[in-house]
């Protein structure tokens, strides 16, 4: 009671100010329709933006489910896709089809832990065995090469980032087919190093990057990056930089491809080697 007492005593003259501001307005609003409006829209602007911001709020504490809804759905789309496309191939039998040629399955994980500065660099997926996913599956973010798959637990999976000195990809130009071998050098994490591309070949700074499919997991012209810079070696060969698309420091949500006939394929090419 002594400190209401002390807070009024110390602040009575805001206080009577306050009051007697409010009778002010009350009998101005009231006593003229033209400030009646004009305070009444005054409110109503204030409301309508303490309104607005609780609603902003709201929606960025929604994102995190927003983006698990749309992962969900790609990967059902995805998965419609390689339907429509193996119906369509069974119904038209004489059509060849290079897209449809690998059939994947297409799921959709949160990426829970991940690094970019160290050579080795490794995703951690909240998803596992559980889930259907397994070693050997690609992991891919905004439909840009990430990742592999190489360990699975019950609800968990690891996968090698592209970011790793021993990822290794089959990659080739988009505008003239030549293919050669894709890899990290270990330093910038917005780039990695495409070799054996012979000198011979015309090679444009801005080209695309993208898979050949031969690895078997990855589907046939993904994209991995656009051509940065081009070095001339001593070999026959360039030494090409190339600008990834994926941003590996903002990876959140990943689609995983499962190659269905892969292990189909790996027994034939065995035989042969």
């Amino acid at each position: 009671m002594r400190n209401l007492l002390n807070f009024f005593k110390r602040y009575n003259n805001v206080i009577i100010f306050l009051i007697l501001e409010g009778i002010a307005l009350s009998l101005l609003a009231s006593g003229n329709s033209y400030h009646n409006t004009r305070l009444i829209k005054g409110i109503r602007g204030i409301t309508a933006g303490i309104e607005k911001s609780f609603s902003r709020t709201a929606s960025y504490f929604r994102l995190r489910e927003t983006e698990m809804n749309l992962a969900r759905e790609n990967a059902m789309l995805r998965n419609l896709l390689e339907q429509a496309g193996k119906m369509r191939d069974n119904s038209f039998s004489t059509v060849t089809d290079s897209v449809y040629r690998q059939k994947y399955l297409w799921f959709s994980a949160e990426v829970i832990n991940n690094s970019v500065n160290r050579r080795k660099n490794f995703l951690t997926l909240d998803k596992g065995y559980n889930d259907d996913l397994a070693p050997d599956m690609a992991v891919i973010a905004d439909d840009a090469v990430a990742g592999v798959i190489v360990g699975c637990s019950s609800n968990y999976s690891v996968a090698m980032s592209l970011l790793n000195t021993d990822f290794r990809l089959s990659a080739r130009i988009r505008s003239n087919g030549y293919f050669g071998s894709l890899s990290w050098d270990g330093k910038s994490y917005r780039h990695a190093v495409l070799n054996d591309i012979p000198q011979h070949v015309t090679v444009v700074a801005g080209d695309t990057v993208e898979t050949t499919g031969y690895s078997a997991i990855f589907p046939e012209g993904l994209m991995i990056g656009v051509i940065d810079e081009i070095e001339r070696s001593g070999s026959d060969f360039y030494r090409i930089s190339v600008a990834l698309k994926a941003d590996f420091k903002k990876l959140r949500f990943v689609n995983l491809a499962g190659n269905l006939q892969k292990t189909e394929q790996q027994n034939l090419e065995t035989q042969f080697q």
